[in-house]
């Protein structure tokens, strides 16, 4: 039997090679780019795009006014919330909108002309993790703590690989 065959906890962290997580009655396995697209997905798990909107939302609520993030947005956030909304919840299994409608994410170079350092990444950290910690289901219960584990996860090193300036 194999990790992916079990709900023990793997030795490996949720979404690295060969490690399996649970969340909300499923058991996924190998790595977290793979188990995201494998139904049901974590997308479907979470309740679909409300939950993803509902994330990026609150999150932004906060960037509005945080005095070091602010500035590096436009005056309208709407367009902003659509395509993180967009991405992560493709990037969690749902439809591939964004892709549709920008290409490749390519989230590094997206992100170049911004002078991103660690305050920034810290700032930015602190905003998601606070939304993250307020998610609920549709029905109102918890996010599951192992989807909770792998989106804190991918969002660390996400905004650490794009950190563009020294501190």
């Amino acid at each position: 039997m194999t990790d992916a065959d079990t709900s023990e906890p793997s030795e490996n962290p949720p979404g690295s090679e060969g490690s399996a997580w649970g969340a909300g009655g499923l058991t996924l396995g190998g790595s977290l780019a793979d188990a995201v697209q494998q139904p049901p997905t974590v997308y479907a798990a979470v309740g679909g795009q409300r939950f993803f909107d509902d994330l990026v939302d609150r999150f932004y609520d906060a960037v509005e006014s945080d005095p070091l993030l602010r500035p590096m947005y436009p005056g309208d956030l709407t367009p902003s919330r659509q395509r993180l909304a967009g991405f992560l919840a493709q990037y969690w299994g749902g439809p591939a909108d964004y892709s549709a409608e920008r290409g490749h994410p390519r989230l590094r170079m997206r992100h170049m002309p911004f002078a991103i350092g660690p305050a920034q990444r810290d700032a930015w950290m602190r905003h998601m993790v606070a939304s993250l910690a307020a998610a609920t289901l549709p029905d109102g219960s918890p996010l599951d703590p192992d989807i909770a584990q792998a989106m804190f996860a991918h969002f660390d090193n996400a905004a650490t690989h794009l950190i563009n300036q020294p501190s």
